[in-house]
């Protein structure tokens, strides 16, 4: 087994659990992509067996933090086996639900969803994709089933040395599974869509969406970055008379209004804007438009701490659009997926927004990701998904 030694000093964060040891904090050492090597402090006191990445500056992921661990095929079983119970006592309403949540799992580059008999997995770091075979196959016994996608076509591989990988890995047949949540039936392709094919993250939002709409009577509603329109379903099924879907991407529309339809709404409840969003709120404005309810949910502006002054300037402008653009009592639900953007920041920039719009607003709700994307107290960095429930006073 292949040692690396820290730096002094630089072994304060595994001794946390946290599992992220970056390139500046190696004294010495080195390992294959993906290889298992025992972690050292600088006096040779053992703190995590891990996967180390030459190519990635989080050049140590940690598997274990316990001596006597052995990383093989039944330390994955174990793991995977134990996500998997986690998410049987949350007691998730849905066919779609994410079983595995990387390092909140102690599984750090592994990410797993399933939606109905269909797995679909990202392999992000090169320790996960070293053990992908052993992986898949722990999957597979663990779920009771055949069919499992990969979805490994996420940037982030390449921070990794790695290259995109997409297809089946277990099993075959056809990638469009439909998804039920709430009382609404979804549908989504596991090989085009978006992340592993959809944003499961959102699916307690949505559902809390549908609940103010119906309990605020919001009758015009404007979902902005829609994708595929789960939101606008949800504003149909809280009662919405006109709802407004916006995104740059036509398929991902065309779905959308396949959902109204399929969920038995009228179709001429709900329009289709494929268009940018910033240049759409700023014409609405110019029109003179309101809405009794507006969804933000647009991708990432700052992948990084790095990208956070100019993706707060961006977060700024459509909270501010968003705000102007709301009726007196209406509801704004607007989100960053951005990890360069803490939970304190953000309310922040939607509060410099509302400043700027000349709107106050009251905080409904905070919002997050749904428990089944679970953040543990070790990794504070697993809170990507961060929103604030507004009432404009």
């Amino acid at each position: 087994m292949k040692t690396i030694k820290l730096r002094e000093g630089k072994e304060r964060s595994l001794l946390r659990r946290h599992p992220w040891v970056f390139q500046g904090s190696v004294a010495k050492g080195g390992a294959d992509a993906g290889e298992t090597v025992r972690v050292e402090s600088a006096s040779g006191e053992f703190l995590a067996w891990a996967a180390f990445s030459p190519s990635s500056s989080i050049r140590v992921r940690a598997w274990s933090f316990d001596e006597a661990e052995r990383i093989d095929a039944e330390f994955f079983a174990r793991r995977i086996a134990a996500a998997i119970r986690l998410r049987e006592r949350l007691a998730i309403q849905s066919n779609g639900v994410r079983l595995v949540h990387g390092e909140a799992d102690g599984l750090p580059g592994l990410i797993v969803d399933r939606y109905a008999d269909t797995l679909v997995a990202q392999f992000l770091s090169a320790g996960t994709d070293k053990w992908k075979a052993v992986i898949a196959d722990a999957l597979l016994a663990a779920t009771g089933l055949t069919r499992l996608y990969e979805r490994s076509d996420s940037g982030v591989r390449q921070l990794e040395g790695l290259g995109p990988a997409t297809g089946w890995l277990r099993g075959d047949g056809p990638t469009t599974v439909e998804l039920t949540e709430s009382s609404w039936r979804l549908k989504l392709d596991v090989a085009e869509g978006h992340k592993t094919g959809y944003y499961l993250d959102q699916r307690d939002n949505r559902a809390d969406f549908a609940r103010w709409v119906r309990q605020l009577g919001a009758q015009r509603v404007l979902n902005c970055y829609s994708y595929t329109g789960g939101f606008s379903v949800a504003a149909l099924a809280g009662g919405a008379t006109e709802v407004i879907s916006v995104d740059s991407s036509g398929p991902a529309l065309a779905r959308a209004s396949e959902h109204v339809l399929l969920n038995g709404f009228d179709p001429a409840h709900h329009t289709a804007l494929d268009a940018d969003v910033n240049a759409t709120l700023r014409q609405l404005l110019k029109d003179g438009k309101q809405f009794d309810a507006i969804v933000l949910d647009p991708p990432k502006f700052a992948p990084s701490a790095a990208h956070a002054d100019r993706a707060s300037r961006a977060y700024k402008d459509i909270n501010r659009l968003g705000l102007k653009l709301l009726a007196p009592g209406g509801l704004l639900t607007t989100y960053s997926c951005s990890g360069g953007i803490g939970a304190e920041l953000f309310q922040k920039i939607v509060a410099g927004a509302g400043m700027d719009a000349g709107v106050d607003a009251y905080i409904v709700k905070r919002l997050e990701a749904s428990p089944d994307h679970p953040t543990t107290i070790c990794f504070p960095e697993g809170e990507y998904l961060k929103g604030l429930a507004l009432l404009r006073a």
